[in-house]
C-alpha cells in the first residue's frame, strides 16, 4: 500500500526512522505516533517509499 499523499508519506518516514532507532521515539508527532506504534518495519517501508514521484502526490488526501 503506498502513501496517497506527501502528509502520509512524511509520517511513514518519520516513523520508520524511530523503529529503526534513528530518531528518538520523543521526536514522534501526530500520524507518526500512532503509525510506529501499529505497524511493522515493513509496513512503514512500503508506505514510505512510492512508485509515483513525490512531487505529483497531493499535500493532503482529501
Amino acid at each position: 500500500m503506498p502513501a496517497l499523499s506527501q502528509a502520509q508519506q512524511k509520517a511513514a518516514g518519520a516513523a520508520l526512522s524511530a523503529k529503526r532507532g534513528e530518531t528518538p521515539v520523543s521526536s514522534l508527532k501526530g500520524a507518526s505516533i500512532e503509525m510506529y506504534k501499529t505497524l511493522s518495519e515493513g509496513e512503514l517501508e512500503e508506505l514510505a517509499s512510492t512508485d509515483t514521484a513525490r512531487h505529483k502526490l497531493p499535500e493532503r488526501k482529501s
